[in-house]
């Protein structure tokens, strides 16, 4: 029987854990649009949730859907609702690791489990990098969310089948599918999770997980729960098919224009960005694998890898556990190490998933000895574990802190204003043609202007889409190029713009009169 206190404690922990965490996202997110811890894309995503559109590969159609939902809240502008998810995401993606630790601490009959879900929870979701996108918009808070989502439910036990697992095995495939609409690098998870969840194992009598040792012994696998599993995963990745049906609805965000089987491929495979992909010398590697030791210290301090460690080495985790966080540890940092963005680290996100979840389980290897002896000291300790990740995360703060970044704003309202009446602007990278878009196209402002994104001109469907969404604009092809294009529309005012330091708009009166 539990006793009330300890009720109590188990009950408020992930509530307090939660409310917190959301407390200090809201305290450091953007306001409005943003281009701050690498959130250039924010523009881009947010514009094409709000008009139907389709973003940049791989067209991440669950988060649009998420994103949409959140549109709808009547609170603070378009961008601040959308970068509100990545907040609400973050928090529960670290509720979801402390319940994983607690759970599996209960099972291995570890006393007070609550204080090392507290001390993972709190290690995840104040870590530089994770907090980092929990206050702008991108795809990796959700990512995160539904990877400790698939990291709780794969590791629940596995007994014979019964038709209540049977179930679940369609709704986790289900959910790995979902996934694969949010970002592609859940491929990665896969084959580690269908292999967990169909391994098979004896009822034990006293319910009792069995550690890595002799997990295997009289196991089997099922091949039923593997093909369930491939069923359900099969009818999550139905959700794709939103993204041809968005493109058919021809709106000014529609990248690829993938209303057939191979625009469509081109934009879900992420064509695009495949050249980055093993294009990474072996000195970079190195430098890469130096500056990502150097972050992992940065964001837990000696103490916190220790703990990690200790919590890998030394705890005997079961096998379920311990096999899916080493798995996507080492397959999150396999894919980032050789992608060569220069924002490769994003991908690291899964493995401080694993580390929070080692750190949970070196914390109560820690204090369960000194429990043993005063519950009164165990406590104790456990707090002070739980408090030093706390305590680091003030000197986070000024690194991630998105609340002051106004430059995205500032930069799309000083285009606006300073553009002539129905003017073209060709707007230039990333940061320029993003935060033009979400003011153009989803706050609907400057409605006159001719927005077009100079990267992007050769692709025939983008001249495609700006047939249909400027349809008195002159397109030369089959490749424009600015220069010809404005040759081609003598009768409007020029604009070209970008942003490096500060905003470049250069503006020149039309080339002839009417």
């Amino acid at each position: 029987m539990i006793s009330p206190a300890k009720s109590w404690f188990h009950y408020i922990s992930p509530i307090f854990l939660s409310v917190s965490l959301l407390s200090v996202y809201l305290l450091t997110i953007a306001p409005g649009l943003t281009w701050a811890n690498g959130g250039s894309d924010g523009g881009d995503l947010i514009t094409a949730a709000a008009i139907g559109g389709v973003p940049h590969p791989t067209g991440y159609p669950l988060y649009l859907l998420v994103a949409r939902c959140f549109q709808f809240l009547p609170i603070g502008s378009l961008a601040f609702r959308t970068n509100l998810m990545s907040a609400v995401a973050t928090a529960l993606a670290a509720t979801l690791v402390y319940v994983s630790v607690v759970q599996t601490l209960r099972s291995c009959r570890s006393p007070r489990p609550e204080l090392a879900g507290l001390a993972a929870g709190y290690a995840f979701g104040l870590a530089p990098l994770i907090w980092s996108q929990a206050v702008i918009t991108e795809v990796y808070a959700l990512q995160a969310c539904l990877v400790a989502l698939t990291l709780y439910l794969y590791t629940q036990p596995v007994l014979e089948f019964t038709s209540d697992q049977k179930r679940r095995d369609y709704g986790y495939g289900l959910l790995l599918g979902l996934a694969l609409g949010n970002h592609v690098t859940t491929l990665l998870l896969i084959p580690a999770a269908f292999l967990v969840r169909s391994f098979r194992r004896p009822y034990h009598p006293e319910g009792i997980l069995p550690t890595q040792r002799g997990w295997f012994r009289n196991g089997r696998l099922d091949g039923y729960s593997m093909r369930r599993q491939l069923v359900g995963f099969g009818v999550g990745l139905l959700i794709y098919l939103t993204i041809p049906l968005r493109a058919l609805a021809q709106p000014p965000v529609n990248w690829g224009n993938p209303v057939t089987f191979a625009r469509f491929w081109w934009l879900v495979s992420g064509q695009l960005y495949q050249s980055y992909y093993l294009h990474v010398g072996l000195p970079e590697l190195y430098e890469r694998l130096q500056a990502w030791a150097g972050m992992l210290l940065q964001q837990y301090g000696w103490p916190g890898v220790a703990l990690a460690l200790f919590g890998l080495i030394m705890f005997q985790m079961p096998p379920r556990l311990y096999g899916l966080t080493l798995w996507l540890a080492a397959v999150s940092v396999s894919f980032a190490l050789f992608y060569g963005s220069v924002d490769s680290y994003v991908y690291l996100s899964p493995m401080f998933l694993s580390f929070a979840a080692w750190i949970g389980m070196g914390v109560a290897g820690l204090i369960q000895p000194v429990m043993q002896r005063s519950s009164i000291l165990g406590f104790g300790l456990g707090l002070l574990c739980i408090g030093y990740f706390i305590g680091q995360s003030v000197t986070h703060v000024r690194l991630v802190d998105a609340s002051h970044d106004l430059r995205a704003e500032s930069f799309g309202r000083e285009v606006l204003a300073t553009a002539p009446k129905d003017a073209i602007i060709f707007a230039k990278g990333d940061q320029a043609v993003f935060a033009l878009w979400y003011f153009h196209f989803a706050l609907h402002e400057r409605l006159d202007l001719l927005v077009l994104a100079t990267d992007l001109l050769h692709f025939d469907w983008y001249q495609e889409n700006l047939h249909v969404t400027y349809p008195t604009l002159v397109v030369p092809g089959p490749f424009p190029w600015p220069e010809t294009i404005v040759q081609a529309n003598p009768l409007r005012a020029i604009c070209y713009v970008q942003y490096s330091d500060h905003a470049e708009v250069d503006c020149s009166k039309p080339q002839a009169s009417p």
